[in-house]
């Protein structure tokens, strides 16, 4: 069993290898920190959708940046979507749960907003109609998905593919890397004021 245990660690950390030794990647991390500040100092909001685990790390990252990560700060208006199970339960049951992100994004998501959708397939309905509609409403779209991108490659303005296909490291992967957005944007928006 110690056995399993390593190899599942060293798994883990090959991953993480790859992605510190991907310059493309980690320049695409930056790009993303970037593009959060300027929302956030521009007054817009970050939204943030996933599926399962993946709603999991959403609703997490989402606290981080409306909560707080290191420093005591004032809030930051960020929301993961899923997290008001009324209307979720509703609209999927009335509709469709393809369109549970969509119907938020087309009445809330502004100009300037961000959308940030987690994925390790890349290819869930809803957060694919979801990023559709952004584009729609003027939003920047970012994707966290496994290796290759799946439906999401094609609609995000800035896809960070991790690459795996094994949806445990790719999770991993994704709160790794959110969590150092998270870091260099508070750190960004708040040493700026």
């Amino acid at each position: 069993m110690l056995n399993k245990i390593k190899d599942i660690v060293a798994d883990s950390i090959k991953v993480k290898q790859q992605i510190w030794a991907d310059e493309i990647l980690l320049r695409k991390v930056d790009a993303v920190v970037e593009v959060i500040t300027k929302a956030f100092q521009q007054g817009n909001k970050v939204l943030f959708c996933g599926n399962g685990g993946s709603a999991a790390d959403a609703q997490h990252l989402a606290a981080e940046f409306s909560g707080r990560f290191y420093i005591d700060r004032d809030a930051l208006p960020a929301e993961a979507l899923h997290a008001n199970t009324s209307y979720l339960t509703a609209v999927a049951n009335d509709y469709s749960y393809d369109v549970i992100y969509s119907r938020l994004i087309k009445g809330l998501g502004n100009p300037g907003d961000v959308l940030v959708g987690l994925s390790t397939s890349g290819n869930s309905k809803n957060i694919v109609l979801a990023f559709e509609q952004a584009k729609i409403n003027g939003m920047i779209t970012v994707g966290f998905t496994g290796e290759g991108g799946g439906k999401l490659k094609a609609v995000s303005d800035y896809l960070i593919p991790v690459p795996s296909a094994d949806t445990p490291r790719i999770q991993e992967s994704h709160i790794l890397l959110g969590h150092i957005i998270c870091q260099l944007v508070e750190e960004k928006y708040f040493s700026e004021r």
